[in-house]
């Protein structure tokens, strides 16, 4: 392991994490301090953050002019970075919700902050409207340097790294590939920033001309091309009127999607239907969506009176859950056994490979779907030769083994998690889906942390494993695994 090249990169990391807060700090002066003190909050976090940040990249420096040792980062490198850099932003984000008084407790400070750089959305804050602006569009912003931010801004202060930066890329761009970006560091920041922070604006704009204050309409967009879900209103999205809801319906669905298939289509003039996993993404939302109206129909007796609503309430709820951005309209928990099935099966699911989506990505569930049904023919036909090809691209054997073994890391990740609940003596339900939810970083799960609950009343304990569950769902499972294993620390 090459300590010494990994600390420029996590130095520079904090401190444009130092330009961030600077944001809330600005809003907070004009913020009353009679409840929470936020501007001291935001001063403590720059200026711990800022020295934190500073001494790395001293200490780099120091370090370098000692050494002959060579710069470059390999793999291993990369995933440390990755890894470290979201830990130790996790950690450093939460200090104004401590020191603000919001959350006096490091486990919850630590839990809302993970869960907001990990696009979860799941909250311990039980009264979220009470809380100064400043906290408010922090809690947002996470969620905007989670998403995409952070994967670009790797991307762009290194980009020295050749195959280095493209690794770095690769762990977090949530996927088996990313294909049509282009490879230079630089110009794929450039594209990313473009591609995330343009339709952002567009959301932003949309919302605030269709009622929502300009503040709020900040920080739904920030959590919607995020997935993320946290919101500023306590009943989250149930409030607003059915066209704001529709409004976040659709770019909920944009942000699901494959972001290079975006840029092909800009500059290619690329049609979406043409690639496989977009069309299985189509399938499922189109599927789920008539399974919940039916249901809900059913449930209401057919009556069709409230059929609009019906319809609004299905397509919102099929498209939050499966694009794990998780903001919330319905109790879906009064919904019938099968369809809360059906929500934890979309969890699983979640959105295209390069999206800002969590689960195990819709080209995963395609290739594994393949990969199974190749088995079931190569049974009766074992001398067959039988590709294995996505959007017209023949799958190696590599990848397939890569997707089976993340989906199998996977699982047994939630299982750790619903056996550490269990231990903590919540109930089934809860261990299970609050297990799945955290890891494909969905946010809402059933039982005590269903749509209308709070996880705070988690054991701290458990809040700690869907803490470290929510990273590794975030960093595709192998970025956070790897850190266990005694050969990864060791020099070359």
């Amino acid at each position: 392991m090459n300590y010494r090249g990994t600390l420029k990169p996590i130095g520079m990391f904090l401190l444009v994490l130092v330009g961030s807060l600077l944001v809330p700090l600005l809003l907070s002066l004009n913020e009353d301090q009679s409840e929470y003190p936020t501007r001291l909050a935001f001063i403590v976090a720059l200026g711990v953050t800022t020295a934190i940040g500073a001494a790395l990249l001293l200490l780099a420096r120091i370090w370098a002019a000692g050494s002959d040792d060579s710069e470059q980062l390999h793999r291993k490198e990369g995933m440390f970075i990755v890894a470290v850099g979201w830990i130790v932003a996790g950690i450093l984000s939460a200090i104004p919700y401590v020191v603000a008084g919001v959350l006096p407790s490091w486990i919850d400070a630590v839990f809302e902050s993970v869960s907001g750089f990990t696009t979860t959305g799941a909250s311990v804050i039980t009264d979220i409207e009470i809380l100064p602006r400043s906290i408010l569009l922090w809690r947002s912003m996470t969620h905007l340097l989670g998403g995409m931010g952070i994967i670009v801004l790797f991307v762009a202060i290194l980009p020295a790294l050749g195959v280095g930066g493209k690794f770095l890329y690769k762990i977090e761009a949530t996927g088996p590939s990313v294909s049509g970006i282009h490879p230079k560091a630089v110009d794929t920041a450039r594209t990313l920033w473009l591609l995330y922070m343009g339709i952002t604006v567009v959301e932003i704009l949309v919302l605030w001309a269709a009622g929502m204050t300009f503040f709020d309409a900040v920080c739904h967009a920030f959590g919607t091309m995020a997935t993320g879900g946290f919101s500023t209103k306590n009943n989250s999205i149930a409030g607003y009127g059915t066209h704001i809801q529709l409004i976040l319906t659709f770019f909920m669905f944009v942000a699901g999607v494959n972001f290079s298939l975006y840029y092909q289509a800009w500059r290619k003039r690329f049609m979406f239907w043409k690639d496989s996993e977009f069309r299985l993404y189509m399938l499922i939302i189109a599927v789920a969506f008539v399974a919940f109206s039916t249901n809900l129909l059913h449930q209401q007796g057919w009556d069709l009176s409230n059929f609009g609503i019906v319809l609004r309430d299905s397509i919102f709820t099929t498209v939050t859950i499966i694009t794990t951005t998780g903001f919330g309209t319905v109790d879906f928990e009064k919904w019938t056994l099968l369809a809360q099935g059906a929500i934890v099966a979309l969890m699983f699911v979640g959105g295209c490979a390069g999206s800002t989506g969590g689960g195990m990505k819709v080209v995963r569930v395609l290739i594994t779907m393949r990969w199974v049904w190749k088995q079931i023919e190569k049974s009766f036909r074992p001398k067959a030769v039988l590709p294995l090809r996505v959007s017209g691209q023949t799958i190696d054997r590599e990848i397939e083994e890569s997707v089976i073994g993340y989906m199998l890391l996977f699982m047994l990740w939630i299982l750790s998690g619903v056996l550490l609940m269990l231990a903590c003596n919540h109930d089934m339900i809860t261990s299970i889906t609050a297990s799945i939810s955290a890891a494909a970083n969905v946010g809402p799960a059933l039982g005590i942390v269903g749509p209308t609950e709070n996880w705070a009343l988690l054991h701290p304990i458990a809040k700690v494993w869907m803490t470290l569950l929510m990273l590794v769902g975030r960093l595709e499972v192998l970025a956070i695994s790897v850190l266990v294993l005694p050969g990864f620390w060791r020099r070359y």
